[in-house]
């Protein structure tokens, strides 16, 4: 059986700042993808067909628009947008 692969990495979801919030959200993102589809061969072989599907790109950035909003809730919106 494969390791388990950390989804929240550093087991927090507390960042310092927006863009480490958002740096945070493309990794959790790209980190669910892994462990949806664990076979690093596959998800090499899908890439060249979602680079060029303009539907799956925007629902790539959904998802890590997805994760970013649950990161900033619990950042408190970085402090209450201070």
């Amino acid at each position: 059986m494969a390791d388990a692969i950390q989804l929240v990495p550093g087991n927090t979801l507390i960042t310092a700042t927006p863009e480490e919030g958002r740096q945070l959200a493309i990794k959790m993102s790209r980190l669910i993808i892994k462990a949806t589809q664990p076979d690093a061969g596959i998800r090499e072989m899908l890439r060249p067909i979602y680079a060029q599907d303009a539907a799956m790109l925007i629902a790539a950035g959904q998802t890590v628009a997805i994760e970013f909003a649950t990161i900033a809730a619990a950042n408190n919106y970085w402090r209450n947008n201070g």
